[in-house]
């Protein structure tokens, strides 16, 4: 498996194990120190953008405004598992040899129109981890909160953890 793919894959696994811990009122709870956000509806926009890449990848468009949403993903763990497990799958089955195909992707970003952009497979590989180890940061936070120690690697970016694994940071 593409090492970049193999690293989406962890994350979305981390997400899963995660999910094995929780309870419904953990994973669904508003917490008013994170502004009110959720667990799941963390869950829930990472789940959306790999669905909006494995989607687009397969077309050579991504649009990852174009978004499913399902309410039942922020609400129910083993719907969110589930549909991490197929997306891990999906991922898996990307090879070296597609890493730098084009692709095009629309986002908004603000302004009053939305331009495509050019972009690669190997690109949006790479803002998918950092979205999502950014918002496993954030339930990251809001676990603590609820008195949750979700594992030491949960939410840290895979750069940071083999840094952490070297021999000059062991010392």
């Amino acid at each position: 498996m593409v090492e970049l793919a193999q690293d989406n894959v962890r994350c979305l696994r981390q997400g899963i194990d995660l999910l094995q811990q929780l309870s419904l009122d953990d994973y669904a709870g508003k917490q008013p120190q994170c502004f009110g956000s959720t667990i799941g509806g963390h869950m829930r926009h990472n789940i959306d953008h790999y669905y909006s890449f494995v989607k687009g990848y397969a077309e050579g468009r991504i649009d990852y405004d174009a978004r499913a949403r399902d309410p039942r993903v922020e609400t129910e763990p083993a719907v969110a598992s589930a549909q991490m497990a197929e997306l891990s799958e999906a991922l898996e089955a990307i090879g070296e040899g597609e890493l730098d195909r084009e692709l095009e992707v629309i986002m908004d970003c603000g302004g009053p129109t939305q331009v495509p952009a050019k972009s690669t497979v190997r690109r949006e590989l790479q803002f998918l981890l950092s979205h999502t180890v950014h918002h496993y940061a954030l339930i990251a936070v809001i676990c603590q909160l609820r008195g949750i120690e979700p594992e030491a690697a949960f939410g840290v970016a895979p750069s940071t953890l083999r840094y952490r694994d070297s021999s000059s940071c062991a010392q």
